[in-house]
């Protein structure tokens, strides 16, 4: 049965002007055509998107605070769930019915940065905090099927981060652990990998109530915890849980503050810190020689900026093989697409565990 496309659609777009801390841009409900003037195009794919996940950088978009580029009054959001509802005349590699979600990061297909350099979708391009879109065919990932709108969601921007952080599929061994920094999307995206990987992760939180959130759902044997406020020695803390031996890898949501920290937690030798984050901000006031210790443990230092869409490819071979469920990282509160500023409002203030979810009807 023929689809039939509606003329219009509704997009949420940031509100016009510079954000600020106090005084953040919101989003603004706009009724726009789903189709360009020219019509779709030969590798073009339409998709109907059916969950987005928002990330904290849609939040700092918002506020002025994001360190990357940001379209003026551009659609929010970069991570979704989608089906095909058409194509072009030479698309060969999607039918109608499918469900993909596009790259991230539009200008980074191969692991190679194209001629026009970074495209990121929610950030220099339009997002998927719509109900409909367009993308070339060539952006697009085909999502497992076992998932539900909701996880597969979940993946573009967290997931694929985490991907990157833990050092998959290179770091996954079972006799090498990880300290995962926080309860957010990108950490609970790792914790997951990490588990299904055959890792021991140690996960950290402020709260003593979203560490048990976490026990109930995966299972406290599972992984190890310890809450960072009330046991702020990071050093100390991983040295108990390890028995001494140190993490192999340290998923750094921190910045720039927490390194020297994460250095002195890794193992004696080949450990790893992926930094994924700045909540504790962009400054620090310590010694830059502590950096010479990544040479004397042999350790790597590595900054994560998502990946590209043969890494993304990756990962979900590595969640279909293993049939990793995605459900146990979504909050429990999950907002109607026209609540999309509630659902932002609401990762600003920290309150959820895992990913922040918009259901679209």
């Amino acid at each position: 049965m023929a689809t039939t496309i509606p003329p219009t659609h509704r997009a949420f777009r940031r509100s016009p002007g510079l954000g600020t801390s106090q005084t953040p841009l919101t989003l603004s409900l706009s009724i726009e055509p789903i189709l360009p003037s020219a019509g779709l195009g030969t590798h073009d794919v339409l998709i109907r998107i059916r969950a987005v996940s928002l990330n904290y950088r849609d939040a700092l978009m918002l506020r002025g605070l994001y360190p990357g580029p940001a379209l003026a009054g551009g659609i929010a959001a970069s991570d979704c769930s989608a089906e095909v509802v058409a194509v072009g005349d030479r698309v060969t590699l999607f039918r109608v019915g499918d469900r993909v979600a596009p790259n991230f990061d539009l200008g980074n297909l191969t692991g190679e940065i194209g001629a026009a350099g970074h495209l990121t979708v929610g950030g220099d391009v339009d997002g998927v905090l719509r109900e409909f879109a367009v993308f070339e065919e060539r952006v697009l990932v085909r999502l497992p099927g076992y998932l539900s709108w909701e996880e597969g969601a979940t993946i573009a921007c967290a997931g694929l981060t985490a991907w990157k952080a833990v050092g998959a599929p290179d770091s996954l061994d079972k006799n090498k652990s990880i300290l995962i920094q926080g309860t957010g999307g990108v950490s609970m995206f790792a914790l997951l990998i990490a588990l299904a990987g055959g890792l021991k992760p140690i996960i950290t939180s402020s709260s003593d109530e979203k560490l048990a959130v976490l026990a109930k759902k995966l299972g406290a044997p599972s992984f190890a915890s310890y809450n960072y406020r009330t046991d702020p020695d990071q050093v100390a803390e991983v040295q108990r849980l390890t028995g001494g031996k140190g993490v192999d890898v340290v998923v750094n949501n921190i910045g720039p503050p927490g390194i020297p920290a994460d250095i002195d937690s890794l193992v004696p030798s080949f450990g790893l810190v992926s930094l994924v984050g700045f909540l504790a901000g962009v400054s620090a006031d310590w010694n830059p020689g502590k950096l010479l210790s990544v040479i004397t443990k042999t350790a790597r230092l590595q900054g994560v900026a998502v990946g590209s869409k043969v890494e993304f490819e990756a990962l979900i071979s590595f969640l279909e093989q293993r049939q990793v469920r995605l459900d146990t990282l979504i909050d429990s509160k999950i907002f109607d697409f026209e609540d999309s500023q509630a659902a932002l409002d609401y990762l600003w203030s920290g309150k959820h565990v895992g990913k922040v979810v918009i259901r679209l009807g």
